[in-house]
């Protein structure tokens, strides 16, 4: 094979024999300067090779981001109401009204669990509820104490120590007197011996 003919083997052209030589067609579109018989497959340009560009893939947008959830235990105080009771002292002046002890409100204490998301409250959960100071119940006295009793008039005579009767006229029992109310024992004279029981003078009666 001549060298001609090499070079239409590497150059993929048709290679027709005419006038008793061999002419190349479809050769490639660059041409040499150089004579076809004088062309070797070192001379002949190689066809750069056309790059086909492939279309950009489309960016992937991004997954929407996790919201951050946290949850907190928080603690909040409530105040308990006191009760008042009142109770009756008979040492006290009647119709009087004073207070023995002073009320005061007790504290209850309630627990909470929260979850927050993103920063923001959304949920909510009671945990716990108790009363950790009791309430002091308030103490109102009221008295009652009664007007005292007069005393009942004495059947005694105040002349006398030892009850002597009243009447209008009083003996010693066992003796002569006719009464009509006698005395039983031995009476000592404080005052005027209004009966004449003391007949000897001695400060004592019916003795």
């Amino acid at each position: 094979m001549t060298p001609l003919q090499r070079a239409g083997v590497l150059l993929g052209g048709i290679l027709v024999l005419c006038c008793g030589g061999v002419t190349g067609i479809g050769a490639i579109g660059a041409t040499s300067d150089k004579p076809a018989a004088d062309l070797s497959a070192a001379d002949v340009p190689i066809p750069s090779s056309t790059s086909s560009s492939t279309p950009a893939t489309p960016a992937t947008s991004a997954a929407p981001a996790t919201p951050a959830v946290e949850k907190r235990t928080v603690t909040e105080t409530k105040k308990v109401p006191f009760k008042s009771r009142t109770v009756r002292d008979p040492n006290l002046e009647k119709g009087s009204k004073q207070t023995r002890t002073e009320g005061a409100a007790g504290v209850r204490t309630l627990t909470y669990e929260i979850t927050l998301t993103d920063g923001k409250q959304t949920a909510k959960r009671l945990l716990s509820n108790k009363v950790t100071q009791q309430p002091t119940t308030k103490v109102i006295v009221i008295g009652t104490m009664s007007e005292p009793e007069p005393e009942p008039e004495s059947d005694c005579d105040p002349n006398y120590s030892g009850c002597v009767p009243v009447d209008s006229d009083v003996d010693c029992s066992g003796g002569s007197g006719n009464g009509p109310s006698y005395v039983s024992g031995v009476v000592k004279v404080t005052g005027s011996d209004i009966y004449d029981l003391d007949r000897d003078n001695d400060g004592y009666g019916c003795d």
